[in-house]
């Protein structure tokens, strides 16, 4: 059984949501106090303690050390006795990393056909067969060292008269690119920024470096001639400086207008889509909500032959098992498993874990630590076969789901989902979250209501419905769905009408 079969859409009077059979554990829709009664088929408890919204309530007795379950899957060990009507949470609740069980599949389930009769979104056709939903400029720093230059390049365009169809003049500058390894690192950077610039709304693109940094810019040029159809580069040295180069990029860019003005939306069916799966700031209520309201979402794209593409390792790990067992195969499943390992790796080498994952926001909001975090996000990426894992920033070619492994962290996760060629992005969020990206546009959904009116405008869509009794799961999947379709054919979300741009690549190896 999935996550997404196992949620329920509350009645308006129920103040608890028992969410699985087998959960020892209810979650508190509204705040409790000591005294309130709570009733679940025939089964009643009175509430012991004070339980704040999202919160996990104790429905029976959980022995010291029974596992405390949710979702019908284990999220940890009761620290000591546990009596019904207490409140369960980091107090009463330990973090267990024991690898779960996993059921590798035995079969190799064929590719979904990209269905040409899916609902028609309008989009750019590029000459690769991609199709982007937005058609931007964008200019790129090589390093650090060309942030400020290619920043000043943007900005130069902002008051400028566009030609119809162009998005924008967007800058992608950052804090790396020199004083690293010109090893991983530098590999890691240059497949971000080559799919960033190489990517479906993306019309042509201005690459800046210094000249001198570690990310030399002639490793994007396969000719060592700084200059092709769509990619353009500069450095700051060869040109004779800010000023100079400003001028120079700006001769370069009103040439890339020509060609973006003379590209035109067409119908493409939404089978062409690629829509990156992201969460930020979660609460108890995003696996409950938003998170599972997306996961249909998914489902019906990944039906048609669209991709979604569920990111954040650090958030699937003490799911994974779920993923497994409906991967397309024992290769897919075991390159999964690679990626958690990997990552694995990589915490311990920091002495962190999978479990220092959970903000201070995240534990507010209800989640005790990272195994009930993930149980709740991967609900994102819905029931259908996972049909491929691919690293990050990896060109994304699959149809049907695909897991990428990413940072839990929202603007590295974005920024890999992006380059690997994710044409819009679905974020839930439960605490709220104001996050953009340059280039891709990215729908905000709130997993309750309360952070849906105090963030009006910074969200979409309002999943909280669903727990408030206002909206059934299929409903809110199906609108979210619709505002998929029309922010593809160019409706601008929240963050891309506050101009949120956040860019920031993701830094594995040490400064030199």
């Amino acid at each position: 059984m999935s996550l997404v079969e196992i949620q329920r859409a509350p009645r308006p009077e129920d103040a608890a949501l028992l969410l699985h059979p087998k959960d020892n554990v209810a979650v508190a829709r509204v705040p409790l106090s000591p005294g309130a009664r709570l009733r679940f088929g025939d089964h009643e408890i009175v509430v012991r303690d004070e339980v704040p919204a999202g919160h996990k309530v104790a429905v029976r007795d959980i022995a010291a050390g029974e596992n405390v379950v949710r979702y019908g899957e284990p999220i940890g060990r009761a620290r000591r006795a546990i009596s019904p009507g207490q409140h369960v949470h980091t107090h009463n609740l330990a973090f267990e990393d024991a690898p779960p069980q996993y059921r590798l599949p035995e079969h190799d389930i064929p590719l979904p056909e990209r269905r040409e009769d899916a609902p028609a979104f309008l989009g750019y056709v590029r000459e690769d067969g991609r199709v982007g939903t937005r058609n931007y400029i964008a200019v790129a720093a090589a390093s650090n060292c060309a942030a400020h230059v290619v920043d000043l390049v943007a900005r130069s365009f902002e008051q400028a008269p566009l030609p119809p169809g162009v998005d924008g003049v967007v800058a992608f500058p950052h804090g790396e690119g020199c004083g690293q390894t010109a090893g991983p690192d530098t590999e890691l950077l240059r497949r971000t920024l080559a799919g960033v610039l190489d990517h479906p709304n993306v019309s042509a693109a201005l690459l800046v470096g210094l000249g001198c940094e570690v990310n030399q810019i002639s490793a994007y040029f396969p000719d060592r001639n700084l200059r092709t159809e769509r990619l353009v580069g500069l450095t700051i040295q060869m040109s004779g400086g800010t000023r100079a180069t400003v001028e120079a990029a700006r001769r370069e860019i009103h040439r890339l207008l020509e060609r973006a003005a003379a590209e035109r939306r067409t119908p493409a069916p939404a089978s062409r889509l690629v829509l990156g799966l992201n969460c930020g700031g979660s609460d108890s209520f995003s696996g409950i909500t938003a998170n599972p309201a997306l996961g249909l979402c998914s489902d019906r794209l990944a039906r048609l032959g669209g991709t979604p593409v569920l990111a954040e390792t650090t958030e699937v790990f003490g799911a994974e098992h779920l993923l497994v067992r409906r991967a397309r195969n024992r290769q897919v499943a075991e390159k999964l498993l690679g990626y958690i390992e990997s990552y694995r790796r990589y915490l311990s080498a920091f002495g962190a874990t999978f479990d220092d994952n959970p903000s201070p926001g995240n534990k507010y909001g209800g989640l005790s630590n990272i195994l009930e975090k993930s149980l709740g996000a991967v609900a994102k990426g819905g029931s259908t076969p996972l049909m491929d894992a691919v690293d990050y920033a990896e060109r994304i070619l699959t149809p049907g789901l695909v897991f990428m492994n990413t940072p839990g962290y929202d603007p590295v996760s974005l920024a890999g989902l992006a380059a690997g060629g994710c044409t819009v992005i679905a974020f839930t969020t439960g605490r709220g979250s104001a996050i953009g990206f340059p280039t891709v546009p990215v729908i905000k959904i709130a997993s309750n209501s309360r952070t849906f009116a105090a963030m009006r405008d910074n969200m979409d869509v309002n999943a909280g419905r669903i727990a408030d009794g206002e909206a059934t799961l299929e409903e809110v999947g199906e609108e979210i769905f619709r505002l998929l379709l029309r922010v593809a054919s160019g409706e601008r979300t929240a963050a891309e009408r506050f101009g949120h741009r956040e860019f920031v690549p993701w830094r594995v190896g040490p400064v030199m």
